[in-house]
């Protein structure tokens, strides 16, 4: 038997057991029956993206299998082999469809299943700066179940994604491996047929950011293997319906690494056959040319972007330090040279295994920094990249900022030597690494004192009290210029941010001082000066010098951009946006749904549905990807009446958003409570009668406005 006998044999096998779970579910609901994934707009996403056609009801997913059955070719060639295998998977994806039908929910802890349009796009920031560098798929198990641990251990260290099908699952929880999005390791399902929801993956993230048109095939092949560096570690025995699963991968430009000898033969780059399962992590990234950032950080647990989302449980933590019930603070405070003590951790107080299990402490930590290019400007900007630096310790759990921070360090940390001299280790190496072009010098204190930490907390306060008025006083027309901000063409080709202080990235992760600081860094990077000496129109935020920017740095896809509007050039958008707004014409409003918001809108879509009307760099008059703060931003569509228009939003969304928001509409309307008068999902979801109604009765200032100009 061939490789070839072994793809086209579980072609068959696959074609033949899809039609039949076909054939039983019409016998049971009927060919108009619903079939979709859940929380997607991409319905189904690799059948549609491939073919073109989108898929709702059993009658057109039967009639879909004769367009299956013409992609089963037999010719005895590689490249049709592998086309083949594309055949395969779209009745993977049929098969994993099924199970959801009727509201069905399949998967349950450990097993993920169907990853959602909201999982694609929270991938898409650190997949852009590498700090997600790949994708690994991990197929069965090895003999020795500790050596699968071991290997998907080795990839979430580096920062990977790691996806897992079949008795591999079984391993990691046998281990007691933690598993799930917040730590970037999924368990798909036990079926191997599970492995088509990380192919999903590849193609909505084609369809999302790539702005690939569904059913443009080749493009999407294309887009797959230069921008989403997956590759497939198989172990044997490999059945005929996983080498044909494996086929589909390569030809999406995956290549699969496995140690099987039966009826296999090497295919360079793409079938590589690896007997040492323990050279297989530096096999994949070899094969996918994957290069990694090393930060080498002395601290006993492992430090990786795949333990950012780790939730620590109050049951799991050996401390807690919570700025809401005791004086904790971050700072970063820039001296001159002769004050700091390059790599010198100071901890003042005592040490984790001096407190009682389960304590919740005062603590503090002081960055001191010097350079000749370090500016304070610079300080709130290392302070935000806190966040993430002690999020990618494993074990550990930050959130919040300034004096309102919140950490919990884990037992098992604690078991494996952790100490709090770790943190400063951690804030040292990272800050050294990132802002090297501005540090020549960085020292760490740490202060677990109550006393000293009141004092030290007031003193904080004041400087970030300074820092607000700066940034207060920081408008759009008090700077001399603006920047762009590219990090998203690597999946987003044509897609350009135009930065502003009052006009953050729509990512939620670029200020203006963020971009100055990267232009300072690194000088050729993806942030770029865009003088704003040329206005053409101050109302609509359009410059001539914007637009010769965003025809330069879009490789001429775009010709035009305003800051300001919704409806003339609106800024494009990569599809990793926090949130996205789009017009209601009953109330001449608009509606703003964040990516966590996985309901419906009174425009009758979802964030899912009207993400996959914009992104991928393209213009969509009156809908527009944006970052949370721009809401309560004075320049948010001033050019159609300001965020007055906004009329519903997620409750979420408004507690997030209502101190700023409610300061912004007094200013602007002499509004009170303004987002009070916004309605959310407790009031209605899908009927916009139910919205116009609720704005009436709370007298919403949309009512008075001019209906927009469309």
């Amino acid at each position: 038997m061939t490789l070839f006998d072994r793809v086209f044999g579980g072609n068959d096998y696959n074609y033949n057991r899809t039609v039949a779970a076909i054939d039983a579910a019409i016998a049971t609901y009927g060919e108009s029956e619903s079939v979709a994934f859940p929380d997607t707009a991409y319905s189904l996403p690799c059948y549609y993206g491939i073919t073109g056609n989108k898929i709702s009801t059993l009658g057109e997913m039967k009639a879909a299998m004769d367009v299956i059955k013409g992609m089963m070719t037999r010719n005895p060639r590689l490249q049709d082999a592998f086309d083949s295998g594309v055949a395969s998977a779209l009745c993977a994806e049929f098969l994993e469809a099924l199970k959801y039908l009727h509201g069905a929910q399949p998967y349950a802890e450990p097993e993920m299943g169907f990853l959602t349009d909201a999982f694609v796009r929270n991938l898409g920031v650190p997949l852009v700066t590498g700090d997600i560098p790949g994708v690994a798929v991990i197929i069965g198990g090895a003999e020795d179940p500790a050596e699968t641990v071991e290997l998907a251990k080795s990839y979430q260290a580096q920062g990977m994604l790691v996806t897992v099908t079949g008795e591999g699952i079984r391993h990691l929880a046998d281990a007691g491996m933690k598993t799930g999005e917040g730590v970037r390791v999924c368990p798909l399902g036990y079926e191997m047929q599970s492995v088509i929801h990380v192919v999903s993956v590849a193609v909505r993230a084609a369809l999302i950011f790539g702005n690939v048109t569904p059913g443009d095939y080749k493009t999407l092949y294309k887009y797959t293997m230069d921008r989403v560096r997956a590759f497939v570690n198989a172990y044997k025995p490999l059945s005929d319906e996983i080498v044909s699963y494996g086929a589909g991968a390569i030809c999406l430009g995956f290549p699969v690494i496995s140690n099987e000898t039966e009826n296999m033969f090497r295919v360079p780059k793409s079938l590589i056959q690896q007997l040492d399962t323990t050279k297989w992590n530096a096999t994949s990234l070899e094969a996918r040319d994957i290069k990694l950032k090393i930060t080498k950080i002395d601290i006993p647990v492992s430090y990786a972007t795949a333990f950012e989302g780790e939730i620590i449980r109050r049951g799991d933590m050996q401390v807690e330090v919570d700025g809401s019930r005791v004086d904790c603070f971050e700072l970063v405070a820039t001296k001159d040279a002769s004050e700091v003590e390059d790599h010198k951790i100071t901890v003042i107080g005592p040490e984790i295994d001096e407190i009682p299990v389960g304590s919740k402490i005062s603590l503090s930590y002081t960055v001191e920094v010097a350079g000749k290019a370090m500016q304070t400007d610079f300080e709130s900007v290392m302070e935000r990249k806190f966040h993430a630096y002690l999020n990618c310790i494993e074990g550990v759990m930050h959130t919040g900022q300034r004096d309102m921070i919140r950490i919990r360090i884990s037992k098992a940390d604690f078991e494996a030597g952790f100490k709090f001299r770790h943190l400063g280790e951690v804030l040292y190496a990272k800050i050294k690494s990132e802002f090297e072009a501005v540090v020549d010098k960085c020292q760490v204190t740490i202060v677990v004192d109550a006393e000293q930490n009141k004092a030290l907390r007031a003193a904080a306060n004041e400087v970030f009290s300074k820092r607000d008025d700066r940034l207060k006083s920081m408008t759009d027309e008090s700077v001399p210029v603006y920047y762009t901000c590219i990090m998203c063409q690597a999946f987003s080709p044509s897609h350009v941010c135009i930065v502003t202080p009052e006009r953050l990235g729509l990512c939620g992760a670029v200020s203006w001082l963020d971009a100055k600081a990267t232009k300072e860094l690194d000088p050729e990077g993806p942030c770029q000066i865009v003088p704003k000496e040329r206005c053409v129109d101050e109302a609509l935020g359009r410059y001539d010098d914007v637009d010769e920017a965003i025809q330069k740095y879009s490789h001429g896809a775009l010709e035009r951009v305003t800051l300001y509007s919704l409806f003339e050039d609106p800024m494009t958008s990569c599809g990793c946006f926090e949130c996205i707004c789009g017009v209601e014409p009953c109330s001449m409003g608009v509606v703003i749904t964040s990516r966590e918001h996985a309901g419906m809108t009174p425009l009758g879509m979802s964030f899912s549905d009207m993400a996959s009307m914009t992104g991928g760099g393209v213009q969509t008059p009156g809908f527009m990807g944006h970052g949370k703060q721009f809401i309560f931003s004075k320049k948010f569509i001033a050019a159609e009446g300001g965020p007055g228009r906004i009329v519903w939003m997620p409750k979420d969304l408004k507690d997030q958003v209502r101190e700023r928001l409610d300061a912004t509409a007094l200013e602007l309307y002499g509004v009170e409570n303004f987002t009070d008068m916004i309605a959310d999902e407790t009031v209605c979801t899908e009927d916009p009668e139910e919205l116009l109604a609720y704005l009436s009765e709370v007298g919403h200032p949309v009512l008075g406005m001019e209906p927009f100009d469309m």
